[in-house]
């Protein structure tokens, strides 16, 4: 029977059960990848959803209400944290999460609609441990449960023409906490800033309602870079307390090395504040002369006039 309802649609996906294979072999690792994939499914159902299929690694479920939806987003990132935190074989796992809402179609038990195609998509955007969601899902929610959500503006899903309005679920901070840099803590700046990004004959800066910025492979990214080494969507630069953070979202890692440092942080599906200057390399580090590498420069929004240089 075809039936068509609101709902609102969670997608959740493990991250790194390739070196789970590498490490463990192939026989305990899928016990342990099947065994997490369960636990999801478990999460999914007490908090009232319904699990529509398992997709290898992760899940396709559904919700009635968005504010169910979200408890079970939460529930799996604490449940994944409370795993490795024991120390356990799940350790290395890292999960993420994203949410739609919408009219979707019921059908042979499979479940089909633009709020199922968003959400898919959304994980393209998510960092380890990140939760994404839609504003019909926020504006779902309780007030108070929406202050917890940061916007990342409108990003460019792939496969679909209208960009979408994102909103990130902000991890809990102590009181005091700064973004981390290379360097130590930076206190936020006083005012906005851009950021200049350079690759090839691509010359652009990026401020406020620009921002987040998406690099990637595929052509319906922020930022373009055509080179196969390249993720379609693998790294994310947006705007958060004063200063730019990249979050890796690739499976071939992100790399920065600031000027006038020659360390190279190693980003897997972590986060780094950009600050000063420097090279991002994508999948490849900035050492190798052809790999694809984007020069960046924070600036004030007074220095925003091109420039040439070279990465």
């Amino acid at each position: 029977m075809t039936q068509i309802v609101e709902r609102t649609i969670l997608f959740a996906d493990l991250r790194g059960s390739t070196s789970l294979y590498e490490s463990m072999g192939n026989a305990e690792a899928t016990a342990v990848v099947t065994q997490s994939v369960a636990l999801l499914a478990r999460i999914v159902e007490t908090m009232g959803g319904q699990v529509v299929k398992t997709l290898g690694d992760g899940l396709m479920a559904m919700f009635i209400l968005p504010k169910a939806a979200l408890a079970a987003a939460e529930e799996i990132h604490d449940s994944m944290e409370r795993i490795g935190g024991r120390g356990g074989s799940l350790q290395p796992l890292k999960v993420q999460v994203a949410l739609a809402c919408g009219e979707v179609v019921q059908m042979s038990g499979d479940v089909f609609g633009d709020a199922v195609n968003v959400a898919a998509r959304l994980l393209d955007h998510a960092g380890d441990n990140e939760t994404l969601l839609t504003a019909a899902v926020l504006a779902g929610l309780p007030p108070a449960q929406r202050e917890r959500f940061r916007s990342l503006e409108r990003m460019q899903l792939r496969g679909r023409v209208e960009p979408v309005h994102v909103f990130l679920l902000e991890a809990q901070r102590n009181p005091g906490d700064t973004a981390a840099t290379a360097f130590g803590d930076m206190l936020p700046a006083t005012e906005p800033e851009g950021i200049r990004l350079v690759w090839v004959n691509q010359n652009r800066v990026y401020s406020g309602a620009s921002l987040p910025v998406v690099l990637g492979r595929s052509p319906q990214v922020t930022y373009c870079i055509d080179d196969t080494r390249v993720s379609r969507s693998h790294a994310r630069i947006d705007w958060h307390g004063g200063t730019f953070q990249l979050t890796d979202l690739s499976y071939n890692g992100t790399y920065v090395r600031f000027d006038h440092d020659p360390e190279v942080i190693s980003l897997r599906r972590g986060t780094c504040t950009l600050h000063g200057s420097g090279l991002i390399g994508l999948g490849t580090p900035p050492a190798e002369t052809d790999g694809p590498c984007v020069r960046f420069e924070v600036m004030k929004f007074a220095d925003t006039q091109p420039r040439d240089f070279c990465p």
